[in-house]
């Protein structure tokens, strides 16, 4: 009798075992470790698609988008991180406040028009060389990203390095141009997950670094 009463206390106790168990997984789940989260800036001029593409990034409807005035904010999520992108208008009345807008930037991303007019070219060097230059982003990693390489006007990677003269303006920073398009959100995504890296630490610190250009059109 003792023996049985043994055995049923042996499968009692396994059961037990069993429910906690089940309990545990479906009711006790350890939460997901968390995703660093880095404070970036994104600057450009006017109409070169910052809005655009945060606003995609982000599963916003785009129909009615108009050029930031002042700054936004959006926090976009990525599988590695989580960055939360300050985004400040380029209009020629807005360019030269975009100094108060750095502190606690960990990084930069810029905007371009890769098909913009001569005149603007000028004057996107300018700006951008004001930025990097800047005591506040001084060494922070930079995305650039090349846009509207779907028009037939685009210039590739090598010709905007070459006429905005980057391999010596982000010397000692980590840095990549990063062709890319609205009309293909993929091509943004991939910008910014090579640019996270940079972020997270992933890449050799003052191993500046250049994406290969995409062949023909995107």
């Amino acid at each position: 009798m003792s023996g049985v009463c043994g055995k049923i206390q042996l499968c009692c106790g396994i059961c037990r075992i069993g429910v906690y168990t089940i309990y545990r997984l479906l009711c006790c789940k350890a939460e997901p470790a968390s995703r660093p989260e880095y404070s970036v800036v994104c600057l450009g001029l006017t109409k070169a698609g910052k809005s655009t593409m945060l606003a995609l990034m982000s599963e916003e409807a785009t129909d009615n988008i108009e050029p930031t005035v002042g700054f936004s904010i959006k926090a976009v999520q990525f599988k590695d991180c989580i960055l939360n992108i300050k985004e400040i208008g380029g209009g020629e009345g807005v360019r030269p406040y975009w100094k108060h807008y750095y502190d606690g930037a960990e990084g930069v991303v810029f905007v371009l028009d890769s098909a913009c007019p001569e005149e603007d070219v000028e004057i996107v060097k300018k700006e951008l060389g004001n930025v990097l230059t800047d005591s506040t982003l001084e060494h922070l990693p930079c995305l650039i990203l090349a846009s509207y390489q779907d028009s037939e006007n685009a210039r590739s990677v090598d010709m905007i390095t070459t006429l905005l003269d980057l391999k010596k303006l982000c010397k000692g920073r980590q840095w990549l141009v990063h062709p890319c398009t609205i009309k293909d959100l993929k091509t943004v995504k991939e910008g910014f997950s090579a640019f996270n890296k940079y972020l997270i630490g992933e890449q050799a610190e003052g191993t500046p670094e250049q994406t290969e250009e995409i062949k023909g059109r995107i």
